[in-house]
This record gives C-alpha cells, structure tokens and sequence, in this order.
C-alpha cells in the first residue's frame, strides 16, 4: 500500500460513517498537546489577536485549570513526568536529547493492562537522536498499540513519522511537501474512527509539533499566515534590553552580541514576524483540534470520552530578556489545561497548583482507576476537583530546573515553588534568590525578596521546597554531576535521585559522544 497517498486521501470528511456510540463503561481518553504554546495567546484567556474558535468553545465545556505549570519547562522531561507521573530529579531525565530509562510503569502501561487499545501519534522525543524510531517494545513506554510516531521534528512541511507495517515491521514515511500536522490529525481521526466501533475503551495521544520554532513564515499555512499578516505585536511589559545571565541558550540571530537585543529584531521586523508566525501556529493548531472534536461529536463518542487539550511547556518571546523556555517565569511555566469530561460535567475554573506529575493520577483517577495508581507515582489524584468532591489540594507546584536545554553545561540549574499568588527561585549557580508576588506583579517584574513585608512569605516558601526536595531526594547538583552519576555512556538514563534503575537494562544510545 502506498502509506504517502493512504494519508492523503484521509481528510476529515464523516459522510459514510456510522454514528456508533461505544457499550463499555470505562471511559475513552484523548489528550491533545501542542508543543510550546503559552497559557495566555488564546481567546478564551483573554487574548484578542488569537483566532482560536475551536479552543474557546472547547474551553466553555471543559474545566479550566488556570495554574497549570510544566513541572521542567522544556519538552522531554515534561513527557517523561507526564507519562510516569513523577518528578523529573525521579525520572532523571535532566535534558533534551536523552534515552528514557525503560523500568517505569507509565499511563500507558496501566491502561493497557484494564483493557484499553492505546494508540500514540505525533512527537515523543524520548530518545537521544531526533531521526530515530521507537521500536516495539520497552522504548515506547507501554504505548505498544497503534504507533505512528517519531522522536523531534518542527518543520511542518518536512515532516515523516514512523509506524508499524503489517508484519510488525518498521515503516519510515516521509511527508515531505505535505503539512505534518495535518497529517497527523488525520492520522488520530482515523484511529478514532476504526476505535468507535469496538466494545472496549481506547486512549489516544496526540502530540503537534507547533507551536515550537521555527517561527518563519515557510513552516506555517499561508491561510493561517494570511490572517495575521498584518497585525501589529507591542513588546511585552516585562521586555528587559539585556539578556537575562540565567538563560541557557543565546539565539544569536535576535542578539547584538551580549549586551542588546538587535534594532532589527526589537524594532523592526524580526519581532513583529517571529509573533505573526506563532500566532499563525496558534490559529493552526485551534483548527487541528476542532477535526478532532467534530468527529467526537459525530461519532457519538463524546459523553463518554475525556478529551484534554494541553501543551508540554511555554515560549519567553522577549519577556525577561529571555528566549525559549526552561525557567520559572509564567510566560514558560504556565501551560493551558483544559479536561473536558460531560458525565462528571466539567465546566468553569479551577485555581488548583496543577503539576505535570499530578496529571496521570488525576486522569486514572477520573477514569476509575485510583487502585491501578502505583505506589511509585508522586503526583497527587485531583480527580475529585473534576467530580466536585472534596479533597485536599496541593498548596504549591515545585519546579526543577535541572541544567541545560539539551546539553551538558553547567550553571543554569533552578528549583522554584509557585503556589497561587507567589513564585520562589533559587539558582545552583550562586545561590541568588527571587520572590514574585504575582498577584501586585503579574509580569514578575519586581523581586521583593528583600521586603520586610513578606518576610514570612519568604520563610514559608522556602520551607516547602526544602521539604520538597527531601522527600524527594532531590540534591540540586551541577548539570554535568548527573551525566556523571545518572547516564550510561553519557546519553541514556541509568539512575535518578532513588538510585539505579532495573532490571530492564539502559537503552542503548546511537550518539556515544557530546
């Protein structure tokens, strides 16, 4: 079969479809998540730029968890937290562009023991190497259903992915040409097509590579371009002129030299087209989402389905002399979470300090699974925030900052602790701190680590992220002591804050050297 033109002729059309509501009374579970997209560039939290119909509907029918944090803002520690539902000192996945240790009990592996058919499309990038499969078996981490997935890739129309052929052989298809995104919406529409009509639940996975740089104009739809082209960004309130000296990775196109952000970037049209292409991303991904909730809607499914759209981190865009992700500040750590589940009738705010450990608990909790949660799983089940029980809540998110973005440097390393009105930093570096009181300072603007006022404040929070970090064995050592103490030949992961990991051995990694 030709895969190329099988995936082209997918589109999102239902005619022919039988409307079929499932039997079973477990319910279907998809989780949607874009990739570096804010909390704030969407219409439903009160940006008026956005074009995001499809998310501001959903939004009106979906529980709304505005503190939502990355736990490691930055893409493969995110997902080895979401998956386990641990914190990433537990994961020991301290940077990009390194192997998953395979001696974990994830979501998928839970589900897939109660009778689910899981199925995972998109990103994963759990691995070293971004051109690289996940063969069957422990490298997927439990996601041993439908597989149409690759490690990292952000340009959209020089996308490929990889699946299984029909005699479990590995199927390289390249997209070249094609919008990547659409190709894996339609992918994820056709699963749930063929999964409507079975008389068991299935989960599926969707992971988009927008709204992950590049920010060009090549790598977005030119309908989605067209309707930003003219739109005017103003540089943010918290836009500082010197690059902050905590940010690990310089974009040397935006810099003039250490010191200044270029002319060109600031004021002329660097900024102004790097933001029409993010929100051309954004608007992207809006109507990526609404195919798939339209065939939830037509197919009958979607009572019984909890649908969750999120992102795996944010985007600094100037903020704090800042680009990219990997710090504490709101613009990265903030992420959108929206769960929408009709049977317990999900619907308003909530203000919970939600966590990237605290998602898998709370997503088997709410889909009847609280025995199945195992023992090892540090975030906490807030399932009963969703049925509007009582419970207790987090009082706070704790943050690691754990080196690098992807390499083995040192000097960059962060821990924080964000309740609902205050942010609490320390760097490893020279042990400065900082107190964000967001509630005077939405843009932490102001450090009040000083202040006699919040003197208290300050005590209080420091309590909790040292205990934080005892519990969890956390050290706050030097990027390069976990590549010595944790890796297996630099690029696997052999051990985390608990000890060695076992007994499936380290995966063995393709890149052997820095």
């Amino acid at each position: 079969m030709n895969l190329n033109k099988r995936i082209l002729g997918v589109g999102f059309l239902l005619s022919g479809v039988a409307l079929t509501a499932q039997g079973q009374s477990r319910p279907n579970l998809i989780y949607v998540f874009a990739d570096q997209l804010r909390a704030d560039v969407l219409g439903y939290a009160g940006d008026a730029k956005a074009v995001t119909p499809n998310i501001d509907g959903f939004a009106r029918q979906a529980v709304n968890f505005k503190n939502a944090v990355s736990v490691t803002p930055v893409s493969a520690p995110y997902r080895s937290c979401l998956f386990t539902g641990k914190y990433t000192s537990s994961t020991g996945f301290i940077i990009n562009e390194i192997n998953m240790n395979p001696n974990h009990r994830t979501i998928a592996h839970i589900l897939g023991d109660a009778g689910y058919d899981l199925g995972y499309v998109g990103k994963m990038h759990l691995n070293d190497q971004h051109h690289r499969s996940y063969k069957p078996g422990p490298e997927r981490m439990g996601f041993d259903g439908y597989w149409a997935g690759y490690s990292f890739n952000h340009e959209s129309y020089k996308a490929y992915y990889y699946t299984d052929g029909e005699n479990g052989e590995e199927v390289e298809v390249d997209l070249k040409g094609q919008y990547g995104p659409d190709v894996f919406t339609g992918l994820a529409v056709d699963y749930i097509k063929k999964e409507a009509n079975k008389d068991k639940p299935f989960a599926l996975f969707l992971s988009w590579n927008p709204t992950h740089d590049p920010w060009v104009k090549e790598n977005v739809q030119e309908h989605c371009y067209e309707k930003f082209k003219n739109t005017q960004f103003e540089l943010p309130p918290n836009f500082k002129n010197v690059p902050d000296k905590y940010m690990d990775r310089y974009p040397q196109e935006f810099f003039d030299g250490d010191s200044a952000w270029k002319e060109s970037f600031t004021k002329g049209g660097g900024y102004q087209e790097t933001m029409r292409c993010y929100y051309s991303m954004v608007n992207s991904i809006d109507e990526q989402f609404g195919h798939v909730l339209s065939v939830i809607d037509s197919l009958g499914l979607a009572d019984n389905t909890i649908v969750v759209f999120t992102s795996d981190h944010g985007e600094m865009f100037a903020s704090q002399g800042r680009m990219y992700k990997l710090t504490f500040y709101d613009e990265a750590a903030r992420i959108p979470f929206l769960i929408r589940y009709p049977k317990v009738q999900t619907e308003g705010e909530s203000d919970v300090c939600l966590n990237t450990p605290d998602i898998t608990p709370t997503l088997l909790g709410l889909m009847g699974l609280n025995e199945q949660i195992p023992q090892e799983m540090e975030g906490k089940d807030l399932s009963f925030i969703l049925r509007h029980e009582k419970g207790e809540e987090p009082a706070f998110a704790f943050m690691q900052g754990m080196g690098h973005t992807y390499q083995w440097k040192d000097g960059f390393e962060w821990r924080a602790v964000r309740d609902k009105r205050y942010t609490y930093a320390k760097y490893l570096r020279d042990g400065s701190e900082l107190l964000f009181d967001r509630e005077k300072d939405p843009y932490m603007t102001e450090n009040v680590i000083g202040k006699k006022e919040y003197a208290s404040v300050l005590k209080k929070l420091r309590k909790e992220m040292t205990g934080k970090m005892a519990e969890l064995n956390d050290e706050f050592k030097p990027c390069t002591w976990y590549r010595d103490h944790w890796m297996y030949k630099n690029y696997s992961i052999k051990a985390a804050a608990h000890g060695e990991f076992g007994p499936l051995p380290p995966i063995e990694p393709y890149r052997t050297k820095d």
